[in-house]
């Protein structure tokens, strides 16, 4: 498989691995080189069903550990949505954004707001508040749903 995934995150799993005596299979690899290669949100299941293709002996249990994993090394975070699945995405230091989720399809839509970033910070500062982090998740219908049938789930 001929990756584009950046060497510094692969060589992070690898450094975390060794860091905790743990091995670096092949499998833990191919699932690691999906998982940063795709680079958005992935149910276990989604990230299950794309490396089934590139190798069937790879199991669910083992995808699972495997997100499980990056999770406890800082490499990715989980994040569960309103429809209660959790979803993994790759962590991108210093690169932070937001969601817009539709109820519908679930489609997730990642952006970046300098202006919320902004308002943030001045009401945490109005508040005496020190902010660590936060997390703004927006609900709704995209723009395919929101032109769909009339009979909407929210």
């Amino acid at each position: 498989m001929k990756s584009n995934v950046k060497n510094s995150e692969l060589k992070s799993v690898r450094r975390y691995l060794y860091e905790k005596g743990l091995k670096h299979s092949l499998k833990r690899h191919t699932i690691a080189e999906l998982f940063f290669r795709e680079d958005k949100h992935l149910s276990i299941e989604e990230l299950y069903d794309k490396v089934k293709k590139i190798d069937p002996d790879i199991s669910f249990s083992t995808v699972y550990r495997a997100l499980r994993l990056f999770e406890r090394a800082g490499l990715a975070v989980s994040r569960r949505f309103i429809d209660g699945i959790t979803k993994f995405e790759p962590v991108h230091p210093k690169e932070h954004h937001d969601h817009l989720i539709c109820v519908r399809c679930g489609k997730i839509i990642e952006f970046k707001s300098k202006k919320i970033e902004d308002l943030q910070k001045e009401i945490a500062r109005a508040y005496k508040f020190e902010l660590l982090n936060h997390r703004l998740e927006l609900y709704g219908y995209c723009n395919k749903c929101r032109r769909g049938p009339v009979n909407r789930k929210p």
